[in-house]
């Protein structure tokens, strides 16, 4: 096993262990973390420093694992974080590449993340909703998943570049 792969070996597990522990900073207040959204901080971080493989991996394994060990986020809402955070690790590590890592590329590669996984979230709740034959419409998305999530939106677009960017001269190689 080479060096680099080592190094995104444990800087997944780190950021996995920080999506599960972040959301204790919130005290298990289930709506202030909904609005402040800390699981997803490490998983775009994770997409930023270990690449898509590893950054599609620890969104799609943080929610679940946190609903088995401490049953937060409940059931269904960890399967539909679940797909979310692996599109952000995913989405995020494939469009901080595609713009050569370069300063930009931070905020484009976040942005296209947070879009991408917010409406990834959204078609899988409408097809939950339909195989339940429940409700879900454009507005019930547009308040869960945009307006209530308005400050981790605010939280991740001025935090998640200033820790790249200071982070970035230790993980590179």
């Amino acid at each position: 096993m080479s060096s680099k792969s080592t190094r995104n070996m444990v800087l997944a597990a780190m950021f996995l262990a920080m999506a599960m522990l972040l959301p204790f900073v919130t005290g298990q207040n289930v709506k202030l973390g909904n609005m402040i959204c800390p699981m997803h901080i490490p998983v775009l971080l994770c997409g930023f420093f270990c690449g898509p493989f590893y950054g599609l991996a620890v969104g799609l394994i943080a929610p679940l694992l946190r609903f088995l060990i401490f049953t937060r986020p409940p059931m269904p809402t960890a399967l539909f974080m679940s797909f979310e955070l692996a599109t952000y690790g995913l989405v995020s590590a494939l469009l901080y590449r595609a713009f050569s890592k370069k300063t930009w590329g931070i905020y484009a590669a976040l942005i296209g993340a947070m879009i991408a996984g917010r409406v990834v979230s959204g078609v899988v709740q409408f097809i939950f909703a339909g195989l339940n034959q429940t409700q879900f419409s454009l507005s019930t998305f547009i308040e869960s998943n945009v307006i209530i999530t308005v400050p981790g939106i605010i939280l991740q677009i001025v935090l998640i570049p200033i820790l790249v960017l200071a982070l970035k001269r230790y993980t590179e190689d």
